[in-house]
């Protein structure tokens, strides 16, 4: 019997062996969503960032943070569990002044880590894929005073789904570039449910939107939330 392979690690092997990783400008503009230009950009994390302390959780290859570092002047850490990634990630922007990357499960980093974060943020990282009770709790812990939490997470509407009744994950799949999807499981909440879940953990919800293509998509495909520590 063959160990089953991690989809995320999967997907990194092929976005690897498309082409070799090579040093890059930062990204002009921050995104939360899979399609370009769509929603809010790095302002939702504050108006000032120059010399703020920002952590986001599953970096993958590593273009906000980039973003961040480049053009807000913010110390940006991004984490990421898969190596493959964060080697990406390196080749690609470590170039940039502000810009470090590290491999490590985003709650495992949480909890062991000292520091302490003005800004945490997930694009389609570990928020919804790692169970909300341990990993906000871990999250609020590293939020200093008034920090903020941003994350984007598949909308639990998208493709005429329904969003979760109770607390326990769903079977959902991530879609490799190759075009195969592959199982994972991922909480599907709505904004009300999310924000009792931050609530618990002494986090607000400021804001939210809810994304989608104005001429591509008949229901919205991103939910995206900002929230402050109390």
């Amino acid at each position: 019997m063959f160990a089953q392979v991690s989809p995320w690690y999967a997907h990194a092997a092929q976005r690897l062996a498309a082409g070799p990783a090579q040093a890059l400008p930062a990204p002009a503009r921050m995104q939360w969503s899979t399609h370009p230009g769509l929603g809010p950009g790095a302002e939702i994390l504050g108006p000032d960032l120059r010399g703020k302390l920002i952590l986001e959780l599953g970096c993958g290859s590593g273009r906000n943070v980039a973003h961040l570092a480049k053009h807000h002047r913010a110390r940006t850490l991004g984490v990421d569990l898969v190596g493959l990634q964060v080697r990406r990630a390196r080749s690609q922007y470590g170039h940039i002044a502000g810009a470090t990357f590290a491999a490590g499960h985003a709650l495992h980093h949480l909890r062991a880590t000292g520091r302490t974060f003005d800004a945490i943020y997930s694009v389609f990282g570990a928020v919804g894929l790692v169970a909300p009770e341990l990993l906000l709790a871990a999250v609020s812990r590293r939020l200093g005073p008034g920090g903020v939490l941003a994350f984007s997470v598949p909308h639990p509407a998208r493709a005429g789904r329904h969003p979760s009744t109770d607390d326990r994950p769903r079977e959902d799949y991530v879609t490799m570039p190759d075009q195969r999807r592959l199982p994972i499981a991922r909480w599907e909440f709505d904004a009300r449910r999310w924000g009792a879940h931050l609530a618990r953990n002494g986090l607000r919800i400021t804001a939210v939107w809810e994304l989608r293509h104005p001429s591509r998509d008949p229901w919205p495909t991103t939910l995206l939330i900002t929230a402050r520590k109390r």
